[in-house]
């Protein structure tokens, strides 16, 4: 017998996400082109008023507003006409220095992109690499990880290494692996002006973007970038090696942990940021698993395959990432933080 309420209310679910899924490309366009930034701090205004500010088409414009309030990013005063972008979600939307700052909109839109290639890969095997993605996927990257990186990696992570803080600020040598534009990297450098951190990465272009950024920001000297796999990149010896939201990208987590430490000091550490994941399934019935485990098959298993690997994915147990560490060789193990979305993990020799 069928179930007519739960026939309904799963039928209403996809209408739900079906809306969800239509109007983040809505608000990826409002991020895109400047829509949210002309309405912030601006108080009420006509889409006429937001169109001359942001140097577009009105009609698209009224059109846009209508989903913005539908989804509850904007505010709309029928007396008046006018459309409010309140305080908050400026903050989430608009404010890149934010810790509360969000461009997974950049991120939905960069992985959809590849949806066809990874629904091939289901029946034919192999995988969707890093480089073969909408370029929007690195800017997403860097920019949803950073504010949490600002907010955590230098002020609590770091510090709650053993000793590891006192080595940094007196002088030592960092290897951030799979650091992709430099988010993480910058962020020690500036904490840690005595120290050198060289940043790892494979994938060329974000190579050539970090070591133009660092020139900007006048951490030329203090960092260095180059194109280098997570299994085989330089000698150190490291006194921190860090993988920022990287090791269940990579092809062979084992190999990528065993050269750490092979180039780790005796007395080093090993930093490892990842997603929150659930320590099972019904752990991953929430909105971060529902999200870590949609990007993981559309974007980071897929990386890990294309490369012929099979990685841990973006919902690795804390069982499976220690397990990992083990086989490396690495005998300490331990959590050290968390951020809203991430758990933080320290390995030693």
């Amino acid at each position: 017998m069928i179930d007519e309420e739960k026939v309904k209310s799963l039928f209403e679910k996809v209408i739900a996400y079906s809306g969800i899924s239509m109007s983040m490309g809505m608000v990826y366009i409002g991020q895109k082109i400047g829509l949210f930034k002309a309405m912030a701090n601006a108080g009420p205004l006509t889409s006429e008023e937001i169109a001359s500010r942001s140097g577009t088409v009105e009609r698209y414009v009224r059109e846009w507003l209508i989903n913005q309030v539908a989804s509850g990013f904007v505010e709309y005063d029928r007396e008046s006409d006018k459309y409010l972008l309140p305080p908050e979600q400026a903050l989430i939307l608009c404010d890149e220095n934010s810790p509360y700052y969000v461009s997974g909109f950049y991120f939905a839109k960069a992985v959809l992109q590849s949806i066809d290639r990874v629904a091939k890969a289901f029946q034919e095997g192999g995988g969707v690499a890093w480089s073969e993605h909408d370029p929007d996927l690195f800017f997403a990257v860097e920019h949803s990880f950073r504010p949490f990186y600002e907010a955590h990696l230098t002020s609590a992570w770091i510090p709650a290494a053993t000793g590891l803080k006192q080595k940094l600020i007196a002088g030592g040598k960092i290897a951030d692996i799979g650091c992709g534009r430099g988010a993480s990297t910058f962020i020690m450098a500036k904490a840690y002006p005595n120290s050198k951190v060289f940043g790892f990465d494979y994938h060329e272009p974000s190579m050539t973007y970090a070591q133009k950024l660092a020139i900007r920001l006048g951490l030329g000297e203090r960092t260095e970038f180059a194109v280098a796999g997570s299994d085989n990149f330089p000698d150190g010896p490291y006194d921190l090696i860090t993988f920022c939201t990287s090791l269940h990208d990579m092809p062979d987590p084992i190999g990528s942990v065993k050269r750490a430490y092979q180039t780790l000091k005796d007395d080093g550490s090993v930093l490892i940021v990842e997603p929150m994941a659930g320590n099972s399934v019904e752990e991953n019935c929430n909105p971060l698993g529902q999200m870590f485990s949609a990007v993981s098959t559309l974007c980071c298993l897929s990386n890990s395959i294309a490369q012929g690997g099979s990685g841990l994915g973006a919902v690795a147990t804390e069982k499976a990432i220690h397990d990992t560490l083990k086989a490396a060789g690495f005998t300490f193990f331990r959590r050290i933080g968390e951020s809203p979305i991430h758990r933080v993990y320290e390995a030693r020799k």
